[in-house]
């Protein structure tokens, strides 16, 4: 299991810590932040599924997520997502609005 935490989301409820204090420590202000590299031992999985869970604003996100596919082999949802590429008309981006 990879975690990762986005600290812009946490409002300071602290439940992280309460749950899984090896992976999340609280700043002097009551703000998460996330120990080592976001990998978690499947021994600690449980302490940190139930932190993610009871993230009230969601800061904790579980990364490469793994579901069986029709095949029965795992396989990974996790895909970067391009970049837009908007087409491009005399320096402007084409959209919907008309002038």
């Amino acid at each position: 299991m990879r975690i990762r935490l986005d600290r812009t989301m946490c409002d300071g409820f602290g439940l992280c810590a309460k749950h899984a204090p090896e992976y999340f420590s609280l700043d002097d202000w009551g703000y998460a932040s996330l120990e080592g590299n976001g990998e978690i031992p499947e021994a600690d999985q449980g302490a940190v599924m139930r932190a993610l869970l009871d993230c009230p604003v969601h800061a904790i996100i579980e990364m490469g997520e793994r579901r069986p596919s029709r095949d029965g082999a795992a396989h990974s949802d996790a895909v970067e997502a391009p970049e837009p590429d908007p087409a491009i008309n005399d320096n402007e981006a084409i959209s919907e609005f008309i002038r």
